[in-house]
Protein backbone atom coordinates (compact mmCIF):
# COMPACT_ATOMS: atom_id res chain seq x y z
CA UNK A 1 0.00 0.00 0.00
CA UNK A 2 2.65 2.46 0.67
CA UNK A 3 4.39 1.55 -2.23
CA UNK A 4 0.97 2.80 -4.46
CA UNK A 5 0.79 5.80 -2.55
CA UNK A 6 3.99 6.92 -3.42
CA UNK A 7 3.44 5.98 -7.14
CA UNK A 8 0.38 7.77 -7.25
CA UNK A 9 1.61 10.93 -5.45
CA UNK A 10 4.55 10.86 -8.04
CA UNK A 11 2.06 11.13 -10.85
CA UNK A 12 -0.19 13.89 -9.15
CA UNK A 13 2.94 15.83 -8.65
CA UNK A 14 2.73 16.44 -12.39
CA UNK A 15 -0.42 17.63 -12.04
CA UNK A 16 -0.36 19.60 -8.82
CA UNK A 17 2.71 19.51 -6.39
CA UNK A 18 1.67 18.13 -3.49
CA UNK A 19 3.01 19.01 0.15
CA UNK A 20 4.42 16.62 2.46
CA UNK A 21 1.30 17.10 4.76
CA UNK A 22 -0.97 16.35 1.60
CA UNK A 23 1.38 13.02 1.02
CA UNK A 24 0.49 11.93 4.54
CA UNK A 25 -3.48 12.80 4.32
CA UNK A 26 -3.64 10.51 1.04
CA UNK A 27 -2.69 7.48 3.07
CA UNK A 28 -4.89 8.15 5.95
CA UNK A 29 -7.55 8.74 3.86
CA UNK A 30 -6.92 5.52 1.99
CA UNK A 31 -6.96 3.55 5.44
CA UNK A 32 -9.51 5.11 6.84
CA UNK A 33 -11.47 4.17 3.30
CA UNK A 34 -9.90 1.06 1.62
CA UNK A 35 -12.27 0.68 -0.41
CA UNK A 36 -12.07 3.71 -1.90
CA UNK A 37 -9.98 4.11 -5.06
CA UNK A 38 -6.85 5.42 -4.45
CA UNK A 39 -6.89 7.71 -7.33
CA UNK A 40 -9.98 9.36 -6.80
CA UNK A 41 -8.76 10.45 -3.54
CA UNK A 42 -5.56 11.61 -4.79
CA UNK A 43 -7.11 13.73 -7.32
CA UNK A 44 -9.19 14.96 -4.91
CA UNK A 45 -6.96 16.27 -3.04
CA UNK A 46 -4.55 17.65 -5.76
CA UNK A 47 -8.18 19.26 -6.65
CA UNK A 48 -8.59 21.04 -3.65
CA UNK A 49 -4.85 21.84 -2.91
CA UNK A 50 -5.06 23.74 -6.75
CA UNK A 51 -8.16 25.41 -5.39
CA UNK A 52 -6.75 26.68 -2.16
CA UNK A 53 -3.40 28.08 -3.71
CA UNK A 54 -5.41 29.85 -6.49
CA UNK A 55 -7.89 31.19 -3.51
CA UNK A 56 -10.75 30.54 -4.90
CA UNK A 57 -11.64 28.19 -2.09
CA UNK A 58 -10.33 27.71 1.57
CA UNK A 59 -9.28 24.46 2.29
CA UNK A 60 -12.15 23.40 4.49
CA UNK A 61 -12.31 20.84 7.12
CA UNK A 62 -14.50 18.32 5.50
CA UNK A 63 -14.13 16.71 2.18
CA UNK A 64 -16.76 14.34 0.01
CA UNK A 65 -15.51 12.26 -2.40
CA UNK A 66 -18.37 10.85 -5.09
CA UNK A 67 -17.19 8.78 -7.71
CA UNK A 68 -19.12 8.13 -10.67
CA UNK A 69 -17.21 5.65 -12.14
CA UNK A 70 -19.04 3.07 -10.21
CA UNK A 71 -22.06 1.66 -10.72
CA UNK A 72 -24.98 3.46 -8.59
CA UNK A 73 -25.81 -0.03 -6.94
CA UNK A 74 -22.33 0.27 -4.72
CA UNK A 75 -21.56 3.25 -2.01
CA UNK A 76 -19.84 5.64 -3.95
CA UNK A 77 -19.61 8.92 -1.89
CA UNK A 78 -17.20 9.36 0.96
CA UNK A 79 -16.99 12.38 3.84
CA UNK A 80 -14.17 12.97 5.64
CA UNK A 81 -13.36 15.08 8.26
CA UNK A 82 -9.98 16.20 7.32
CA UNK A 83 -9.02 17.46 11.06
CA UNK A 84 -8.54 13.90 12.37
CA UNK A 85 -8.90 12.58 10.11
CA UNK A 86 -11.84 10.62 10.41
CA UNK A 87 -14.52 8.99 7.96
CA UNK A 88 -18.11 10.63 8.54
CA UNK A 89 -19.84 8.77 5.89
CA UNK A 90 -19.78 6.20 2.97
CA UNK A 91 -23.28 6.25 1.23
CA UNK A 92 -24.71 5.37 -2.24
CA UNK A 93 -25.87 8.82 -3.99
CA UNK A 94 -27.60 8.99 -7.04
CA UNK A 95 -27.01 10.60 -10.59
CA UNK A 96 -28.72 12.61 -13.26
CA UNK A 97 -31.62 10.99 -15.19
CA UNK A 98 -29.70 11.65 -18.26
CA UNK A 99 -26.16 10.83 -17.41
CA UNK A 100 -26.96 6.95 -17.85
CA UNK A 101 -28.45 4.46 -15.80
CA UNK A 102 -26.71 2.06 -13.63
CA UNK A 103 -23.78 3.45 -14.63
CA UNK A 104 -22.81 6.76 -15.75
CA UNK A 105 -21.76 8.26 -19.34
CA UNK A 106 -22.95 11.88 -19.65
CA UNK A 107 -22.33 14.19 -17.60
CA UNK A 108 -23.18 18.78 -18.82
CA UNK A 109 -23.03 22.10 -17.31
CA UNK A 110 -25.94 23.08 -19.35
CA UNK A 111 -29.31 23.76 -17.79
CA UNK A 112 -31.97 21.49 -18.34
CA UNK A 113 -29.82 18.80 -19.31
CA UNK A 114 -30.98 16.98 -16.18
CA UNK A 115 -27.08 15.41 -15.84
CA UNK A 116 -24.95 15.58 -13.17
CA UNK A 117 -21.77 17.79 -13.35
CA UNK A 118 -17.98 16.62 -12.51
CA UNK A 119 -15.01 18.63 -10.49
CA UNK A 120 -15.17 20.54 -7.41
CA UNK A 121 -17.73 22.23 -5.85
CA UNK A 122 -17.99 24.46 -2.92
CA UNK A 123 -20.47 24.22 -0.17
CA UNK A 124 -23.21 27.02 0.64
CA UNK A 125 -26.27 27.30 2.55
CA UNK A 126 -29.15 25.25 3.89
CA UNK A 127 -32.78 25.74 3.07
CA UNK A 128 -35.81 24.34 3.46
CA UNK A 129 -36.83 23.34 -0.34
CA UNK A 130 -39.46 20.80 -2.24
CA UNK A 131 -36.65 17.90 -1.68
CA UNK A 132 -36.77 19.06 2.25
CA UNK A 133 -33.77 20.39 3.83
CA UNK A 134 -31.16 21.24 1.14
CA UNK A 135 -27.38 22.11 0.45
CA UNK A 136 -26.75 24.65 -2.36
CA UNK A 137 -23.45 23.80 -3.95
CA UNK A 138 -21.20 26.59 -6.17
CA UNK A 139 -19.27 24.82 -8.73
CA UNK A 140 -15.56 26.35 -9.00
CA UNK A 141 -14.85 24.74 -12.58
CA UNK A 142 -15.53 27.16 -15.67
CA UNK A 143 -17.54 25.29 -18.39
CA UNK A 144 -17.49 22.38 -16.01
CA UNK A 145 -19.59 23.22 -13.32
CA UNK A 146 -19.93 26.77 -12.48
CA UNK A 147 -23.79 26.59 -13.54
CA UNK A 148 -24.68 24.50 -10.70
CA UNK A 149 -26.25 27.69 -8.35
CA UNK A 150 -28.09 28.40 -11.62
CA UNK A 151 -29.27 25.10 -12.18
CA UNK A 152 -30.23 24.32 -8.51
CA UNK A 153 -27.81 21.53 -8.39
CA UNK A 154 -28.42 20.70 -4.94
CA UNK A 155 -27.64 18.66 -2.37
CA UNK A 156 -30.93 16.54 -0.90
CA UNK A 157 -32.65 13.96 0.69
CA UNK A 158 -34.59 11.58 -1.89
CA UNK A 159 -36.84 8.42 -1.02
CA UNK A 160 -35.54 7.13 -5.05
CA UNK A 161 -32.20 6.90 -3.30
CA UNK A 162 -32.78 3.43 -1.73
CA UNK A 163 -29.92 0.61 -1.95
CA UNK A 164 -32.15 -2.38 -1.10
CA UNK A 165 -34.76 -1.36 -4.21
CA UNK A 166 -31.66 -0.49 -6.43
CA UNK A 167 -30.48 -3.98 -6.38
CA UNK A 168 -34.17 -5.64 -7.05
CA UNK A 169 -34.27 -2.92 -10.05
CA UNK A 170 -30.70 -2.96 -11.30
CA UNK A 171 -30.03 0.97 -10.46
CA UNK A 172 -30.72 3.46 -8.14
CA UNK A 173 -33.40 6.05 -8.43
CA UNK A 174 -31.96 9.07 -10.55
CA UNK A 175 -32.01 13.12 -10.09
CA UNK A 176 -32.24 15.92 -12.37
CA UNK A 177 -28.49 16.26 -11.74
CA UNK A 178 -28.48 16.70 -7.73
CA UNK A 179 -26.51 14.29 -5.84
CA UNK A 180 -29.33 13.41 -3.69
CA UNK A 181 -28.96 11.03 -0.81
CA UNK A 182 -30.93 8.39 1.48
CA UNK A 183 -33.25 10.58 3.30
CA UNK A 184 -32.70 9.44 6.91
CA UNK A 185 -28.56 10.01 6.35
CA UNK A 186 -29.42 14.19 4.45
CA UNK A 187 -29.60 15.89 7.18
CA UNK A 188 -26.33 15.24 9.38
CA UNK A 189 -24.12 14.61 6.07
CA UNK A 190 -25.79 18.23 4.55
CA UNK A 191 -24.84 19.75 8.39
CA UNK A 192 -21.53 17.92 8.35
CA UNK A 193 -20.63 19.57 4.69
CA UNK A 194 -22.31 23.22 4.87
CA UNK A 195 -20.94 26.71 4.92
CA UNK A 196 -17.40 26.53 2.59
CA UNK A 197 -16.59 22.60 2.58
CA UNK A 198 -15.55 21.28 -0.51
CA UNK A 199 -17.35 18.11 -2.67
CA UNK A 200 -15.37 16.63 -5.95
CA UNK A 201 -17.26 14.31 -8.08
CA UNK A 202 -15.28 12.24 -9.88
CA UNK A 203 -15.30 10.38 -13.42
CA UNK A 204 -13.12 8.26 -15.70
CA UNK A 205 -13.98 10.37 -18.22
CA UNK A 206 -10.59 11.75 -20.20
CA UNK A 207 -11.96 14.95 -21.67
CA UNK A 208 -13.46 16.15 -18.03
CA UNK A 209 -9.52 15.42 -16.54
CA UNK A 210 -7.85 16.66 -19.88
CA UNK A 211 -10.02 20.43 -19.16
CA UNK A 212 -10.14 20.35 -15.44
CA UNK A 213 -8.72 23.79 -14.30
CA UNK A 214 -7.75 22.56 -11.04
CA UNK A 215 -6.31 18.88 -12.29
CA UNK A 216 -3.40 21.41 -14.20
CA UNK A 217 -1.80 23.55 -11.79
CA UNK A 218 1.62 22.39 -12.67
CA UNK A 219 0.92 22.76 -15.88
CA UNK A 220 -0.19 25.96 -15.78
CA UNK A 221 2.84 27.11 -14.01
CA UNK A 222 4.68 25.59 -17.03
CA UNK A 223 2.30 27.71 -19.18
CA UNK A 224 3.40 31.00 -17.37
CA UNK A 225 7.17 30.78 -17.32
CA UNK A 226 7.29 29.34 -21.25
CA UNK A 227 4.04 29.91 -22.60
CA UNK A 228 3.88 26.89 -24.78
CA UNK A 229 1.04 26.57 -27.02
CA UNK A 230 -2.30 26.42 -25.26
CA UNK A 231 -3.42 22.90 -26.74
CA UNK A 232 -0.03 21.47 -25.79
CA UNK A 233 -0.50 22.59 -22.13
CA UNK A 234 -4.32 21.11 -21.97
CA UNK A 235 -3.06 18.02 -23.86
CA UNK A 236 -0.14 17.36 -21.42
CA UNK A 237 -2.17 17.27 -18.10
CA UNK A 238 -4.63 15.19 -19.64
CA UNK A 239 -1.69 12.91 -19.96
CA UNK A 240 -0.29 13.53 -16.38
CA UNK A 241 -3.97 13.11 -14.90
CA UNK A 242 -4.24 9.70 -17.14
CA UNK A 243 -1.72 8.04 -16.14
CA UNK A 244 -2.31 7.90 -12.22
CA UNK A 245 -4.55 4.94 -12.94
CA UNK A 246 -1.88 3.01 -14.84
CA UNK A 247 1.34 3.89 -12.46
CA UNK A 248 -1.02 2.07 -9.75
CA UNK A 249 -1.90 -0.62 -11.78
CA UNK A 250 1.18 -1.24 -12.81
CA UNK A 251 2.89 -1.22 -9.21
CA UNK A 252 0.44 -4.05 -8.22
CA UNK A 253 2.34 -6.82 -7.89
Amino acid sequence: MRYLISVLMLCLSLVVAPSAAATDLLAQLSALAPDADIEVLGLALAARECATTRGIAGAGERLAVIDYARPSTEPRMWVFDLSGPKLLFVEHVAHGRRSGDNSTNAFSNLEGSHQTSLGLFRTGETYAGGNGYSLRLDGLEPGINDRARDRAIVMHGASYVDPAAALRQGRLGRSLGCPAVRPSVAKPMIDALKDGQLIFAYSAKADWRNASPLLTCAVDKFAANTAPPAATTRASAGVFAGNAAAAIASARP
